[in-house]
């Protein structure tokens, strides 16, 4: 960081944000930060008009801002790090692209991290104003990273949290295809904290937060983490065992003592059944890291930059022309 960085960055990931972006950003723009502040949007493969409002913003905001867009869509997750690597403040703090997170509490939560000397402040949310489904989601995976992450129990992980710059960028330097942020802050420190912020309704839309991508987070959060699946396939393996084996030793007992059902097809089929599917329910958590394993070594991208702006604070005639480029950041 150099004497002339700002205070604060506010990253922003953006997917089909057309109809939410000009207020966040209005809000953003109209904060006092001591220091100052700039702001860093990543557009994450958007498919509305969400390119041509910030190319307008880049013209008409009064703060410093940078616009990276991704060649497509890459998750949440791996749009936050590209905008780490963009930022320049000493500290940098992510806001989801609906309003659900205000600038003000952003900003209460920088200042409670400076006086707390912490280098991450999560926001913990009293109410969370998000669907039931997608509450009870975000406990569950709370509730396993009690189990795998090295964190205080019960500790809630928000993806509202404000990030020093050397944790950000120690964070951003991981090039893996399926990146967990709140982990990979975990492994970099454990000088972290809570502050309870207001989390307010969405601007407009709907979420682009899908069943599947909540999934995808679990998997991530589970497998990149942990190999707590495989000691747990290994535990229950055993244990099959176990009942298979004494199953055997009660069929050879009917047998010795002329006992038992006449007829084995039925217990036959259904130990089958019961032995096949546990098989293939491990075999399934087995490639599942094997899987990783191969997009990791084959260098599967974590992102693609297809250019950058940067403008605001800046008369419409300085504002810098995009760089059109094609960055893999693997």
């Amino acid at each position: 960081m150099t004497s002339t960085s700002p205070a604060l960055s506010f990253v922003v990931p953006l997917y089909n944000s057309a109809g939410t972006i000009r207020g966040l950003i209005s809000e953003i723009c109209s904060l006092q930060v001591e220091g100052g502040h700039e702001i860093i949007l990543v557009n994450d493969g958007s498919t509305d008009a969400t390119a041509d409002i910030c190319s307008g913003l880049l013209e008409t905001c009064q703060t410093p801002i940078t616009y990276v867009e991704h060649a497509r869509n890459f998750g949440e997750h791996n749009a936050v790090l590209t905008g780490w690597r963009h930022a320049a403040g000493r500290y940098i703090v992510n806001l989801d692209d609906d309003g659900q997170n205000p600038p003000a509490e952003a900003v209460r939560l920088f200042r409670y991290a400076i006086d707390n000397n912490l280098d991450v402040a999560f926001g913990q949310y009293s109410l969370k104003r998000h669907a039931a489904w997608r509450n009870w989601g975000s406990r569950l995976t709370n509730r396993l990273t009690d189990m795998i992450l090295d964190k205080p129990k019960g500790f809630y992980l928000s993806s509202f949290r404000c990030v020093s710059a050397p944790v950000a960028h120690e964070v951003a330097a991981n090039i893996g295809p399926f990146p967990y942020i709140d982990g990979l802050i975990l492994q970099v420190t454990q000088r972290i904290g809570g502050l309870q912020v207001y989390h307010s309704d969405r601007a407009s839309g709907e979420s682009g937060y899908t069943l599947r991508r909540l999934l995808r987070l679990w998997l991530s959060t589970v497998v990149n983490f942990s190999v707590m699946p495989l000691r747990l396939a290994t535990v229950l393996g055993l244990v099959m065992s176990a009942f298979g084996f004494m199953g055997i030793g009660l069929v050879l007992y009917w047998r010795l003592t002329h006992q038992g059902p006449a007829f084995g097809w039925g217990s036959l089929m259904s130990a089958l059944l019961l032995f096949s599917g546990v098989q293939l329910a491990l075999l399934g958590v087995i490639g599942e890291y094997l899987g990783r394993m191969f997009l990791t070594v084959n260098q599967r991208p974590q992102s693609v930059i297809r250019e950058v702006s940067r403008g605001g604070g800046l008369t419409a005639s300085s504002v810098e022309a995009p760089k059109t480029i094609l960055t893999v950041q693997r």
